[in-house]
């Protein structure tokens, strides 16, 4: 784990142990590059440890990748450097800072606008007819008609011969002929369906707008 992936405000009251899990104390402070550690109850020692130092952070404890050995030369009596360096480079951001507020206040911003053409899109509605009509064609159906006809066969007579009465007129006899006739119906059925969908379409269509900006003209 590097120095950069701990959260160092986690670690304000949390353990410091070396590399060989000796006890350094607990951590006090945390500034910019270093981390104020104490050490002792009665005879308290500070150091100041430089976050590059530091080895992992399990949650609990803050181990540094040295011994207790080298601790010494972080304590406060000789770590002054570090503090003076961190104070140097305090006064030299504040001289940045004030240099930069004394620069704008001697300047004058003239802001220079442009139109931007800002292009949406309006959804409208149109309508499409599908129109059903009707359409008439002619059609041809071969239909078998049966029908009765009489047929005149002579023969002798199969019984009495003697005649029952004596001719008098003319007899007419009436025989019934049966025979069919075409009757035509008509019923409608749904012989096929259509099926209407709507798909979408993109075209790219090219706006053309004149846009207005401003720009610097400096005349006497």
């Amino acid at each position: 784990m590097s120095s950069s992936s701990i959260d160092w405000k986690d670690v304000i009251k949390k353990k410091v142990r070396g590399i060989n899990d000796e006890d350094f104390g607990e951590v006090q402070e945390v500034k910019d590059n270093y981390v104020l550690v104490q050490k002792g109850i009665i005879n308290k020692k500070k150091f100041y440890i430089p976050k590059d130092q530091a080895e992992s952070y399990d949650g609990d404890v803050l181990k540094f990748k040295f011994s207790e050995q080298e601790l010494s030369k972080y304590q406060d009596e000789q770590s002054s450097t570090i503090m003076n360096a961190e104070s140097n480079s305090d006064i030299i951001y504040e001289n940045i800072q004030q240099q930069q507020e004394e620069e704008e206040t001697n300047q004058q911003h003239l802001p220079l606008t442009q139109e931007k053409l800002n292009v949406s899109k309006v959804s409208q509605e149109n309508q499409t007819t599908v129109t059903k009509k009707p359409i008439t064609e002619t059609k041809t159906e071969q239909v078998q008609l049966m029908h009765e006809e009489i047929s005149i066969e002579r023969r002798p007579p199969s019984g009495q011969t003697e005649a029952q009465s004596p001719i008098q007129s003319q007899e007419k006899i009436k025989i019934p002929l049966k025979r069919e006739e075409v009757e035509v119906t008509k019923k409608p059925y749904v012989k096929e369906e259509i099926v209407i969908k709507k798909k979408d379409f993109t075209d790219t269509r090219e706006i053309k707008e004149n846009i207005a900006f401003e720009e610097r003209d400096t005349s006497r």
